[in-house]
């Protein structure tokens, strides 16, 4: 695989760190994504190569319930930072998109968050990645 297909399943990796995904619905008062996250877990490529990563993500809120986000993800074939934004569909989990203005690369994030952990999901063309964050 190509470094910038790598890379682009790395910036890939980075914005699903930073969505919440759907858990069942919840009466009690969601989690809040703002703030500074960190973690890992696997970034699955296009070519069917498999890396372990490491993240860093930012939430910025928007509205009550969307976030702005930031991360930079790294693998041991490279690293990437994208942006992405989300929005609240139920109780703890968001979905959104994200893209990377470097390697041109876009793709959909699932985050579920559970107090002070997150995990997210996220999907493009280049590959997937699944990850676990906490604060």
């Amino acid at each position: 695989m190509t470094k910038s297909a790598h890379l682009a399943v790395l910036t890939a990796l980075a914005a699903l760190i930073v969505t919440p995904t759907a858990s069942g619905p919840s009466v009690a008062q969601p989690a809040s994504l703002e703030g500074s996250w960190s973690g890992g877990g696997v970034v699955s490529f296009a070519s069917g190569a498999r890396e372990r990563a490491r993240c860093q993500a930012h939430y910025s809120r928007r509205s009550p319930t969307s976030y702005a986000l930031t991360a930079t993800c790294a693998t041991a074939s490279g690293r990437a930072t994208q942006s992405a934004s989300v929005r609240q569909v139920s109780g703890n989990s968001y979905q959104g998109s994200f893209y990377n203005n470097e390697y041109n690369v876009s793709g959909t994030i699932h985050v579920v968050v559970r107090g002070n952990s997150q995990n997210v999901h996220l999907s493009s063309g280049a590959g997937s990645a699944s990850l676990h964050l906490s604060r």
